[in-house]
């Protein structure tokens, strides 16, 4: 009798362990069958990737007690921001900044997000001599294209002299595509909204395309605040841009998901360190949620994503 108390202590401790997404809605995940994750850095991105589950879009639990899936090797030895897509063939993608002051970005692939791809670094803005860095990189694949695109923020000085002295940086949204990792087009302007931007986040909706973006402005009055605004095409123009969504919040690395009928932005409330959420069913009004959504502490600038089931089965293992 004691040895069978003793294994089910053990079994119970066991279990106790193993990170359940599951909660009221569990026999709707099972008929869907899929879950949502949640990418994303902690502290400054030394230690790398770290990775959230939630059944409802509001509760994200930490898998691995926030253990790091893959440490960064290339650029700056950082992986911060990691922007994560499923292509059509199964397999994640996955960007993300790779140092504070870089010309690159870096990049890697996987088909579990366990078993990673040799890291490679993506000299995106290598061609410009005065670029200052390439700040929180996005992956969207375009459907009707055929093709992904990168996107992220850089301030190259002197480029737009109209709004230079509004801030420490003066950052646009540039942008490349390609179709396999390995070559890659031209790097083009995508957005340019008059003012310094950073942290753009894109989504289809029916047949138009959508840019959440952060408002970086700090003179004359600071902004800090996401914005939303709207394209026929992934690779715009983006034009239309909206009044701040989040409200008083300074808010930064936008990443949205479709939750039932409603639109879900999440933001990094980088002053209060921890998140918020505002969701729309318009993308016009907007109801702000952070007093719904719970995350890992020490959550920062992530993407959220859908997943199978089958995937998030073998992170839990």
């Amino acid at each position: 009798m004691k040895t069978f108390h003793c294994l089910t202590v053990i079994i119970l401790i066991m279990s106790s362990a193993i990170v359940s997404c599951a909660g009221p809605g569990a026999q709707q995940q099972k008929q869907n069958q899929s879950v949502y994750l949640f990418s994303y850095f902690m502290d400054n991105g030394q230690d790398g990737l770290h990775l959230a589950c939630s059944e409802d879009g509001l509760t994200w639990k930490p898998l691995h007690e926030g253990r790091s899936f893959l440490e960064p090797r290339v650029g700056g030895k950082l992986m911060r921001d990691p922007s994560i897509v499923r292509a059509p063939d199964g397999v994640f993608h996955m960007v993300w900044t790779a140092g504070w002051w870089e010309k690159g970005i870096g990049y890697a692939n996987s088909r579990d997000l366990i078993h990673w791809s040799e890291q490679a670094y993506l000299p995106v803005m290598e061609h410009e001599p005065q670029a200052k860095n390439t700040w929180a990189p996005e992956l969207f694949y375009d459907e009707q294209q055929k093709q992904f695109l990168i996107f992220w923020a850089t301030t190259i000085p002197g480029r737009f002299p109209e709004t230079d002295d509004l801030g420490d940086n003066n950052h646009r949204i540039y942008y490349v595509t390609t179709k396999d990792f390995k070559t890659f087009s031209k790097t083009k302007l995508l957005l340019e909204p008059g003012f310094n931007v950073i942290d753009s986040f894109i989504v289809k909706d029916g047949n138009r395309y959508v840019m959440f973006l952060k408002d970086e402005r700090v003179k004359p009055v600071a902004q800090k605040n996401i914005h939303v605004a709207f394209a026929e095409a992934a690779t715009g123009p983006y034009g239309d841009v909206s009044e701040s969504i989040t409200g008083k919040y300074w808010a930064e690395g936008p990443t949205a998901l479709k939750v039932g009928d409603e639109w879900v932005v999440y933001f990094d409330k980088y002053t209060e360190h921890k998140y918020g959420a505002v969701k729309s069913g318009d993308l016009k009004t907007w109801q702000d949620i952070s007093d719904q959504i719970q995350f890992p502490k020490g959550t920062r600038h992530g993407t959220a994503f859908r997943v199978p089931q089958t995937i998030l089965d073998k992170l839990q293992e």
